[in-house]
């Protein structure tokens, strides 16, 4: 994994790839953060993250820009065995990563942070490719924070 990036080039590039309508939300943020950052992971990883766009699957619970930071979170410092203690670790950086959100935007809820907004209207694509952005960089943020403090 890289310890250097460009953090205002990992927004772009996850702001471009759901411009474009290459991926959602979510599935940007993953994509962006994992090739930016040299994460170790299968292309599944990004598969992952298809189920989560609009609120977890267009039900507009949870935004998915968020929640592929949280998986992206996951996928870097989780666990595969039971019992195993790093998914504290990984609760504590994905709760740091939420309350980031939070603190901006008060909700996470993709219906209230959209709520008054057409679907697919240039006001609802440009929240959600701004969150997209910001998601991607704060997700990089933190493990090249963690990634530092750990070399150190």
């Amino acid at each position: 994994m890289r310890l250097e990036a460009d953090l205002d080039q990992i927004r772009a590039r996850a702001e471009e790839y759901y411009r474009k309508g290459e991926f959602y939300c979510s599935e940007a943020v993953v994509k962006t953060v994992v090739e930016e950052l040299g994460i170790d992971a299968p292309a599944e990883a990004v598969k992952m993250a298809s189920g989560f766009p609009v609120g977890m699957g267009g039900m507009g619970c949870t935004c998915g820009a968020l929640t592929g930071g949280i998986l992206t979170i996951g996928l870097v410092y989780g666990r595969t065995e039971g019992k195993d203690p790093s998914v504290d670790r990984a609760m504590a950086l994905s709760a740091k990563l939420y309350q980031i959100f939070c603190q901006r935007h008060k909700v996470s809820c993709c219906k209230v942070l959209t709520k008054g907004m057409e679907k697919g209207s240039k006001e609802h694509m440009e929240q959600c490719i701004a969150f997209t952005g910001e998601m991607a960089y704060e997700t990089a943020k933190i493990i090249l924070e963690e990634e530092r403090g750990a070399k150190q």
